[in-house]
């Protein structure tokens, strides 16, 4: 079945059979995806990133399958019931619903009431009444009655026969798979709010006279309805394809049924008795399998589209501009606890920390002014950090007024989200990292690092705690976790890794790597100073050949030995610049980032049977600019002067803004209110758009025009459109923004209860890139 499953992960990603085969090929030998994407193009065909993280989720969901598949084959083989027409069925079934389908008449199960009925001779009556309509049950049933196995009287043998044909129609593989994309594609899935839940489940109001195909519904609303119904406020009940307005006799559903087995209602004898036994197996046998097995599609539909959303904010925060190594102020505000704060140099390393009382109640503003100050000119502090929590806004007018009071540090002030922060100063790693330093002050260390560089502080926070999903706290934990720990990785080998300066978290991340390798590194690299070379890194303890090969290229070395070393050219590649230095004449500080010269080299001229023409492509671009970073430029946005609260907004408000979020139904976009507003799918282009991520991405920058203010539930209708009307903004359909989709049905315990690190309800800015959608402070 091996090739069966490379054909089918080729055609479902639109490439050639023999690219998919290399990839798995690779994989299977234990190399990882940044890997593959970046230095194996020859072997793959130049499958980036994406396409290996799709074709490693199929491959292991399509083993699944045909794990499956053997297993069922085994058990009809034991049992002897593998005929060979049943084998072959089971062969080509695609899914494993279909496979479940043929399975399950011959699954081992409870004794049930058919089995008792055949046992006791029963199995031919069923065969008489369904090849006999014209004559009567009872009389057919007459002749198997008080016969010592149990059957007293006739009644007794219908109730029997009835039995077997409700079990055999509920088992007919071909049926049950045509009502199952009937019921997708024409039924309806249904809420209703439970007596007296009306008020106590507010939130899920958009879903209190529901209904909806299945097959129509998005994610968002599918995990808000199975949220509501988790919560005992709404019912859900999975009907049937409707039948047209007063029709009588049997449904759309048991008239399949009866058409399956050639059965009709002429008013014969035995009309009636099949109808009824129809009925009940589609209301007993069939139904109830359609609604578990509706259900799972549904949720894993949901849950595969929420984790690619999720994967996909998060790969824009991670990817975010960096700031800089700058000497950077963190401010963590509080009102009553103070607002914490550190300043850390180019690094990160800690220079100095300190607490002030700027806000209600002490309201030592001249004070904290004075210690920000000092501070400031002391370590020459270019950019200020504001965490977007409790007191925020107010923290920011002290920042701002330390800019004016400072004009010759030439200060930047910008917001910071907090996403996560309290799960870091929480952390082991934490602990280790910032020993001497109390839990609150962590967290001000880390929110100035998050705008020096957001790549290197977020892979130190569970990526799940960073909260720019949807309805994130009701997808399976393990599909969530590969998912977004895909894309971590991913992020952290596309910027590549200063080996002398990444922390563990970091160095963790790097391909090939891990967790028990980084330390290990860490421990060389405090132990014997900075690394002179890559080729150091093999003295490393357990750096392996395999990891060595995997991780080599991402690990840079910046000033060292080989200045190829401080580049993404991986080691094995090597030789080939030493050709194109013979080639040009020059030695590797004369090449390397001299266009001129790497312009005039033909590629093909360098290329040979291990080292193709994308290969050597690649390492003319990256000499050209070595260690080149793919994120964008840094930049900040600004905070309208006034426009504090939801209070202070008015429809017809133009507004700077950063994007937190971006869901299936639009994006949330902080502007400084503590309140992220929403900007629907239908108010972000006049054009249609499909992916709301294809206009807004999180950390964005935008500008944006308030439409409506609801002060009483907290919502805020914008728009991308700025010439759009006050009060036009479009109705929320059901599974928009309520019940918010980013926050947790039920919010896990924290060890620093007052910060969030899940769904935002309130807003932040992480100047061009860094956004949360994570739980407000309370």
């Amino acid at each position: 079945m091996a090739d069966a499953i490379v054909s089918r992960i080729a055609a479902e990603l639109g490439v050639r059979d023999a690219q998919v085969a290399a990839a798995v090929a690779l994989l299977d030998g234990g190399s990882t995806v940044p890997f593959v994407a970046r230095y194996r193009k020859e072997a793959t065909g130049a499958l980036d990133d994406a396409q290996l993280r799709r074709l490693e989720e199929r491959l292991g969901s399509l083993r699944d399958l045909e794990d499956r598949r053997a297993a069922v084959l085994k058990s009809l083989r034991e049992q002897g019931r593998l005929a060979p027409e049943l084998e072959a069925a089971i062969l080509g079934a695609e899914t494993r619903a279909r496979i479940e389908d043929i399975y399950l008449p011959f699954r081992p199960k409870r004794r049930t009431r058919a089995e008792i009925a055949r046992e006791a001779g029963l199995g031919p009556l069923a065969d008489q009444l369904l090849a006999r309509p014209d004559a009567a049950p009872e009389g057919i049933a007459a002749g198997f009655a008080g016969t010592g196995k149990g059957v007293a009287d006739a009644a007794a043998a219908l109730d029997g026969a009835r039995a077997i044909l409700m079990e055999r129609f509920g088992e007919d593989a071909d049926l049950v798979g045509t009502l199952r994309e009937a019921v997708w594609t024409r039924g309806r899935v249904v809420a209703k709010v439970k007596k007296g839940q009306a008020e106590a489940g507010a939130k899920f109001a958009d879903y209190f006279d529901f209904a909806e195909a299945p097959a129509k519904l998005p994610s968002h609303r599918v995990l808000a309805l199975f949220r509501g119904e988790r919560e005992e406020v709404l019912d859900l009940d999975l009907r049937a394809e409707p039948d047209p307005e007063g029709h009588k006799g049997p449904s759309a559903p048991e008239l399949a049924v009866m058409r399956r087995f050639g059965l009709s209602q002429r008013g014969r004898p035995g009309d009636a008795f099949m109808a009824e036994t129809v009925r009940g197996a589609w209301r007993s046998k069939i139904l109830p399998r359609l609604d578990t097995d509706l259900r799972s599609r549904l949720r894993e539909a949901a849950e595969a589209e929420a984790a690619r959303v999720f994967a996909a904010n998060l790969r824009d925060l991670l990817l975010a501009a960096p700031a800089g190594p700058r000497a950077t102020m963190g401010l963590d505000p509080g009102f009553r606890s103070g607002t914490k704060v550190a300043v850390v140099d180019g690094t990160g390393k800690v220079l100095a920390t300190a607490t002030v009382h700027p806000h209600e109640p002490q309201r030592r503003w001249d004070e904290a002014l004075a210690v920000l100050g000092a501070l400031a000119t002391r370590h020459r502090v270019a950019l200020v950090a504001i965490g977007n929590g409790t007191a925020s806004r107010e923290t920011d007018k002290l920042a701002a007024e330390l800019v004016r009071r400072h004009p010759d540090l030439g200060l930047t002030k910008v917001v910071v989200s907090e996403a996560g922060a309290s799960v870091y100063s929480a952390s082991a790693y934490a602990s280790e990292e910032l020993p001497t330093l109390d839990v609150t002050l962590r967290g001000a260390v880390s929110i100035a690092r998050r705008l020096q560089d957001p790549l290197a502080e977020l892979v130190k926070i569970d990526p799940k705690s960073i909260g720019v999903g949807q309805y994130q706290h009701d997808i399976d934990e393990g599909r969530l976790s590969r998912s977004l720990d895909g894309v971590v990785e991913d992020c952290v080998n596309a910027v590549g890794v200063d080996v002398n300066m990444a922390s563990a978290p970091l160095l963790a991340r790097v391909a090939g790597v891990g967790p028990a390798l980084a330390q290990n590194i860490v421990a060389h690299r405090d132990a014997n100073g900075p690394f002179p070379s890559r080729k150091a890194l093999r003295k490393v303890a357990r750096m392996g050949p395999k990891a060595f090969e995997q991780c080599a290229g991402f690990l840079r070395i910046a000033g060292g030995d080989d200045p190829l070393d401080a580049s993404g050219v991986h080691p094995e590649a090597y030789p080939v610049v030493r050709r194109m230095l013979d080639a040009a004449r020059l030695d590797a500080r004369g090449l390397i980032g001299n266009a001129a010269v790497l312009r005039g080299l033909q590629p093909r001229s360098f290329a040979d049977a291990t080292f193709g023409l994308p290969t050597v492509t690649d390492i003319l671009r990256e000499l050209e600019k070595p260690g080149r970073d793919p994120r964008p430029a840094f930049r900040a946005a600004t905070f309208q002067e006034g426009v504090e609260t939801i209070g202070d907004l008015l429809p017809g408000m133009v507004l700077e803004g950063v994007v937190t979020n971006v869901a299936a139904f639009g994006a949330f976009v902080d502007i400084g209110v503590h309140q992220d507003g929403l900007v629907h799918v239908s108010a972000m282009s006049r054009s249609f758009v499909k992916d709301p991520r294809e206009v807004a991405k999180p950390g964005d920058v935008v500008r944006v025009k308030v439409l409506e203010v609801d002060k009483a539930r907290k919502r805020i209708a914008l728009s991308l459109r700025l010439d759009d009307e006050p009060g036009a903004a479009r109705p929320q359909r059901a599974g928009g923004p309520s019940p918010d989709p980013r926050r947790p049905a039920a919010p896990p315990p924290r060890a620093d209860p007052p910060r969030g690190g899940e769904a935002p309800a309130t807003g932040g800015a992480l100047a061009e890139a860094l956004r949360r959608a994570a739980t407000r402070k309370n």
